[in-house]
C-alpha cells in the first residue's frame, strides 16, 4: 500500500449500531426519550428540510445522538409543533450541551417544533474560528477523523413519505460522528486560546432574535437591476406577491411555480402598449430563458397579475427606489464622501492583516457591515459602544476597536492593493 492510499479515508457507510426505526408514533418517541436520558454528554442534533421543494422551511426529519443514549430518526410530521413530547425532548436537551453544524440553518424548524437549545456547540462555526480552511461536514469529518461521508442526499425532497432507506441511512451518518468532531474542533480552539470566542459566538446565535421582515422583499428579485421603469416595477411587485400567496397555499417552493428569471423577463417585455392576455402571449416572453411547463401551469393568474400592474394609476406605482437604512454604495463614497472612504480602505487593509495573523476568516472577525457603519457614522461616542450596539461580541470589539479608532483617523484612502486587501470584506456591500 502506497502512503497516498494510506492516507485516504475510511468511508463512513452506515451507523455503527446500525439504521434505526424512524419514530413516528407515540410509544417510539417516547421510548426514544427514555433511552436518550440514560445516556450521557452532549446530544448530537440535525435536522432535515425540503428546501427548494416546500414552501415551509419546516422539518421533515429530526437526528439525534447521543453516547450510551442511541441515535434515534425522529419524524415530526405525525406530532406537529408544540406536541408535549417535543417539549419533554426540549427539557432533556437543556440539561446539557446540543451540537449542531450550521446551527444558524437549523435552529428556525427545530424552534418551531419547540426546541429551544440554552447551551450550543456549532462544529461548522468553530472550524472557522479554528482557522480550518475548509468547514463543511464531510471535509471536517475527512481531516480531523480520517472518515469521509457521502452527501448524495443532501438536496433531496425530505417531505417525501415513506424516505428512503439509503436517505434514512445518509442522515443517521450526520449525527453519528458529530459527539467526537466537536470534541476535536474544541481541542484546537483551545490550543489556539480561541475558547471564549467560540462560547461567546455560540451564546450569540442562541440569544439573537429572528430579522424583522424585509422591507420590500420583492426587490430581492433576481434580475432587478436591469428593471428602471415604475411601470416594470409595479409588474415584479404583482407577481413576486401572487407568486407568494400561491406557493404559500400550495406549500410549494416559491421558484418552482414561476422563477425569478421569468418574472423579471416578464417585466422587461411590458412597454406602453403592451398586451399579455394569453398562455401564448406568455411562452413566447418565457421560451428564449428556457420555458418550463410548470410556469404556465398557472398561466391565468399571472396574467392577472400583470394585468392588475398595468392598470395602475401612476401615482400607484412604486417608487424606483424602495424605503431603506442601506448606506450608500461603497463605490459612490470615494467621490462624495472622501473622509468616510479614506477610513474604510484603512480599516479593510489592517483587519484582513489582523484577520490573517489571527488565521481567523475575514467576516468572523467583524461583520463587514458593521465596519462599513462605524467607518460611515465616525462615531462622536466610543467605537467600542457603537460596535456593541450593533451587536458585535466582547472578544470582537477587543480587536478591532484600535483599527477602527486609527483609520477613523486617516484622511487619504490607501490605494495601493485597495482591490486585492478588500475584496473579501466587500462581497455583500451593494447587497
Amino acid at each position: 500500500m502506497t502512503d497516498e492510499e494510506e492516507k485516504l479515508p475510511t468511508p463512513l457507510l452506515a451507523p455503527a449500531q446500525g439504521l434505526p426505526d424512524v419514530v413516528d408514533t407515540e410509544e417510539l418517541f417516547e421510548k426514544a426519550l427514555k433511552s436518550l436520558a440514560q445516556g450521557t454528554g452532549p446530544f448530537a442534533l440535525d435536522a432535515e428540510r425540503a428546501s427548494g421543494y416546500k414552501f415551509s422551511a419546516r422539518a421533515y426529519l429530526i437526528q439525534i445522538a447521543r453516547d450510551g443514549g442511541g441515535l434515534h430518526l425522529i419524524d415530526p410530521i405525525p406530532f406537529g409543533p408544540g406536541h408535549r413530547l417535543f417539549s419533554e425532548l426540549n427539557n432533556l436537551l437543556a440539561t446539557n450541551e446540543v451540537i449542531l453544524h450550521a446551527s444558524t440553518q437549523d435552529l428556525p424548524c427545530l424552534r418551531e417544533l419547540g426546541i429551544h437549545p440554552v447551551k450550543l456547540f456549532d462544529t461548522e462555526l468553530g472550524g472557522r474560528l479554528a482557522g480550518l480552511p475548509r468547514v463543511g461536514l464531510g471535509p471536517l469529518l475527512e481531516s480531523l477523523l480520517g472518515v469521509s461521508l457521502a452527501k448524495e442526499h443532501s438536496a433531496v425532497d425530505w417531505s417525501t413519505r415513506p424516505l428512503p432507506t439509503d436517505w434514512l441511512n445518509y442522515a443517521a451518518l450526520d449525527v453519528e460522528l458529530l459527539v467526537e468532531l466537536r470534541d476535536e474542533v474544541d481541542a484546537l480552539l483551545e490550543a489556539a486560546g480561541k475558547t471564549q470566542w467560540a462560547e461567546q459566538e455560540f451564546a450569540a446565535i442562541l440569544n439573537t432574535p429572528p430579522p424583522p421582515p424585509r422591507v420590500d422583499p420583492w426587490r430581492r428579485t433576481s434580475g432587478m437591476h436591469h428593471i428602471k421603469k415604475r411601470r416594470q416595477l409595479a409588474v415584479v411587485k404583482s407577481l413576486w406577491e401572487s407568486r407568494i400567496s400561491l406557493a404559500a397555499e400550495l406549500d410549494i417552493a416559491p421558484g418552482r411555480l414561476l422563477s425569478d428569471t421569468a418574472i423579471s423577463a416578464i417585466a422587461l417585455s411590458i412597454g406602453d402598449d403592451t398586451k399579455i392576455e394569453s398562455k401564448k402571449a406568455l411562452e413566447k416572453i418565457l421560451r428564449p430563458i428556457g420555458l418550463r411547463p410548470r410556469w404556465l401551469e398557472h398561466h391565468i393568474r399571472w396574467i392577472s397579475s400583470i394585468a392588475t400592474a398595468q392598470n395602475l394609476a401612476e401615482e400607484e406605482l412604486p417608487p424606483v427606489r424602495g424605503e431603506s437604512d442601506a448606506l450608500p454604495p461603497v463605490k459612490v463614497w470615494r467621490g462624495k464622501y472622501p473622509l468616510r472612504y479614506a477610513a474604510l480602505t484603512h480599516a479593510k487593509e489592517n483587519l484582513l492583516l489582523r484577520s490573517q495573523e489571527l488565521a481567523l476568516p475575514l467576516e468572523n472577525l467583524i461583520s463587514p457591515e458593521y465596519v462599513r457603519r462605524i467607518c460611515w457614522s465616525n462615531p462622536t461616542g466610543s467605537v467600542d459602544a457603537a460596535l456593541s450596539t450593533l451587536g458585535a461580541r466582547r472578544w470582537q470589539i477587543g480587536i478591532v476597536t484600535p483599527i477602527l479608532e486609527a483609520a477613523l483617523l486617516e484622511t487619504e484612502p490607501i490605494v495601493v492593493q485597495e482591490q486585492a486587501s478588500s475584496e473579501e470584506i466587500d462581497k455583500s456591500e451593494d447587497g
